[in-house]
């Protein structure tokens, strides 16, 4: 059937405005997507309500049951576990701890649990197809119905009252509001029809209370930080809410007018987001929150790419690709990752959505190291976890990504400028050696230590000298007493205290005279630390060179010129080995590597006297990477010793 002039030529029209935009972001590195996809664009590229299906439904039972035998029976097993037992309850007066004794997790703990539960019981009924969890499915999402507020207690500060308890007449949209939403949108996309031979109603409430708490406001208001609107504090936030509104207004929004405003204003939102970074793909946030910032820009970028057919696809920019390129740049070996800021030292990637990636840039090391971590996680457990898309996107690739050769990357050197953030190993493809991990930067950075200069070693692939990390986040965590925390001090990071000042926050504090190095026998990063210190340190410079000698061992050098001497001079080194001093100027560092010992020499200046603390650790985050103690060797200068000099710490096999 011919179409009418009018119609051809508004198509030819929109190819061409199309083919003009793309050609004109394309020279950039970085895609500018409100411009590439307009909202005429949209109009006439996304589905229209109710017509974009990326997985298969309940109904589709040859999927379903045609599921490994290991995975159904795993997630069966697991929902089995909670038919009967009571839903986790969570009063008022939890709600009201964070605000009363600042405690976040007793609250959250339950709330997440309920979600956990509803995922894994939907997740099941779609495996088994025999309606056994049909009823606790219904009694789940009605309690989250029920709930006052989908925003946790810490996140309360965004509505006008502030934190206490929900405002129901001001709903705002925080990171777990707009997962929630995603949740209910996608147990409709899957259930919808059975949930209904229950009760009609069943659906219809879900869609209603995902409109009002979430779609509405996202939509209408402008005045959400984390959209980076009106601000240039963009992180995590960002895409996390945008990839859960994204998700449920293509799933639950009817009216093709509000899809293609919404969508565009996502649009805009990212844009901000992929804004902020430098075109090394660096994630100032850490490794362990990569998994909300690149890897949730990539839900996104997915969503849109499935709804559209392909026709909305940025993955040639280079911006991009570097994006899902830094998680594994910032691995170490193993679980063991470069954990700068509020990053955890283990981290456990979406090894399927890094696969995923991975293939989609065309990039076989981000490929193979997906699925390097898949098979571990999938022998332990056949069955994902996790948010409920990413498990859906698991499950539709399972036996693809399960036959994939798998491979850790082990890159030998990594230099992310934007971000000031070294790396290097002795060889390509090996943990065996040292490695050496720095950073420069400055003390405004998202989810910010007070940490310019600070480094990290490991041998063989385990950790040596090391930064602590973030422990268990409370109301202090994210308030004006931060830097009180030790974890978050520059004292308990591998760096000097200067006549007694620690490093100072703001983005003011910061290195300066970056250098940075690498060939085949030495990866080396020089910077100046006196602007990270307040003016009474007086220090006139404090020139720190770390390198790593493949093959041999880490040097680190401070070389210092200060204009006063009135206070303690020492620098402190942390780490989770047995620390057994020796003869002046020398440390035996031992460790332990799934059983099997090893030691490592610390060589210091024998005029610095050395002491060890014993940091006891009852924060189960910090547990999790370190077991129950680390260590803090100070090594002190003298009272009288010379403004100027010069330290060398050299870490040997």
């Amino acid at each position: 059937m011919s179409l009418p002039l009018k119609s051809t030529c508004a198509a030819l029209a929109l190819i061409f405005l199309c083919f003009s935009l793309t050609f004109a972001a394309g020279s950039a590195s970085r895609p500018d997507m409100s411009a590439l996809f307009p909202e005429e664009v949209l109009a006439e590229t996304l589905p229209a309500p109710g017509e974009w299906m990326p997985f298969p439904r309940y109904g589709e039972r040859s999927f379903w049951l045609g599921l490994p035998e290991a995975a159904r029976k795993a997630q069966v097993q697991r929902a089995e576990s909670n038919i009967g037992q009571p839903w986790p309850e969570l009063p008022a007066t939890l709600y009201l701890e964070f605000a009363t004794v600042g405690n976040r997790s007793n609250y959250e703990a339950p709330y997440f649990e309920r979600r956990k539960r509803l995922a894994d019981l939907v997740l099941a009924e779609c495996m088994e197809g025999r309606g056994r969890f049909t009823d606790e499915i219904v009694n789940g999402l009605w309690l989250i119905m029920e709930e006052t507020s989908w925003v946790i207690p810490a996140h309360a500060g965004m509505q006008k009252a502030g934190v206490g308890l929900p405002d129901i007449t001001e709903p705002v949209v925080d990171l777990f509001s707009a997962e929630t939403a995603a949740l209910v949108a996608w147990t409709v996309y899957l259930l919808g029809d059975e949930l209904s031979k229950v009760s009609p109603l069943i659906t219809s409430r879900c869609r209603m209370e995902v409109e009002q708490r979430v779609l509405t406001p996202c939509l209408e208001r402008d005045d959400f930080w984390w959209m980076g609107f009106g601000t240039d504090h963009i992180n995590n936030w960002n895409p996390w809410v945008n990839s859960n509104w994204l998700a449920s207004l293509l799933l639950m929004e009817n009216d093709p007018r509000r899809r293609v405003a919404a969508v565009a204003k996502i649009l805009r939102s990212l844009d901000r987001f992929i804004g902020s970074y430098h075109d090394d793909g660096g994630c100032d946030e850490g490794p362990s929150y990569w998994g909300r910032a690149g890897a949730s820009l990539f839900d996104c970028l997915e969503w849109l790419y499935s709804a559209s057919g392909g026709r909305i696809d940025v993955y040639s920019y280079p911006l991009i690709a570097n994006m899902g390129r830094y998680i594994y740049r910032a691995n170490i070996d193993g679980p063991w990752f470069i954990n700068f800021a509020d990053a955890s030292a283990k981290v456990g990637i979406n090894y399927e959505l890094v696969w995923r990636y991975g293939k989609r840039i065309g990039d076989s090391l981000m490929e193979g190291f997906g699925a390097w971590a898949a098979n571990s996680a999938l022998e332990r457990n056949p069955a994902p976890r996790g948010y409920l898309g990413r498990r859906l996107w698991t499950l539709v690739n399972l036996r693809e990504l399960s036959a994939a050769e798998g491979r850790q990357p082990h890159v030998r050197d990594v230099w992310l400028d934007g971000i000031q953030v070294m790396a290097a190993r002795s060889e390509q493809g090996s943990a065996e050696g040292f490695y050496l991990a720095a950073k420069g930067g400055h003390n405004n950075e998202s989810h910010n230590h007070n940490d310019v200069g600070n480094f990290i070693v490991y041998f063989n692939g385990q950790p040596v000298l090391v930064d602590a990390g973030v422990g268990v986040y409370t109301a202090k965590t994210f308030s004006s007493s931060r830097y009180e925390i030790w974890t978050m001090q520059s004292a308990y990071h591998n760096l000097p205290t200067v006549n007694g000042a620690m490093q100072q926050p703001g983005r003011e504090f910061a290195a300066g005279d970056i250098r940075y190095n690498a060939d085949d026998n030495t990866a080396s990063l020089s910077l100046e630390l006196a602007g990270a210190y307040p003016a009474d340190a007086g220090i006139e410079s404090w020139r720190r060179t770390l390198a790593l000698q493949r093959g041999k061992e880490v040097r680190i050098e401070d070389d210092f010129a200060l204009a006063k001497r009135d206070g303690e001079l020492m620098m402190s080194l942390i780490t989770p080995c047995r620390v057994y001093p020796g003869d002046a100027g020398v440390i035996l560092l031992e460790g332990d590597n799934e059983g099997e010992s090893f030691s490592v020499g610390v060589r210091y200046a024998k005029k610095l006297r050395l002491e060890v603390e014993t940091i006891e650790l009852d924060d189960s985050r910090l547990r999790a990477s370190w077991g129950d103690k680390l260590y803090r060797i100070t090594l002190h200068a003298g009272p009288d010793s010379p403004q100027k000099d010069k330290w060398t710490i050299r870490v040997t096999p």
